[in-house]
């Protein structure tokens, strides 16, 4: 699968995210560098996985939907 590519501020607002929770949870102040190793590792380990979740769930969505267009036909 492709690489999950972020544009520059959704990346810096993920960065932020993980320092805020490494602060807050673990009670470890994270730079930019750690965060970064942190968000490529969840990137790569996670990002297919919930990437596939997301698709089936939009899969589902537009099932619905077609059924609900389909009942609308005339008998």
């Amino acid at each position: 699968m492709k690489e999950i590519k972020l544009n520059k501020d959704q990346k810096r607002e993920l960065l932020d995210k993980i320092k805020v929770f490494f602060l807050e949870e673990r009670d470890e102040e994270l730079g930019d560098l750690s965060a970064e190793i942190v968000l490529d590792f969840f990137l790569k380990e996670l990002g297919d996985v919930i990437y596939n979740k997301a698709i089936d769930d939009a899969h589902s969505l537009m099932q619905d939907i077609i059924e609900d267009i389909l009942s609308l036909q005339r008998i």
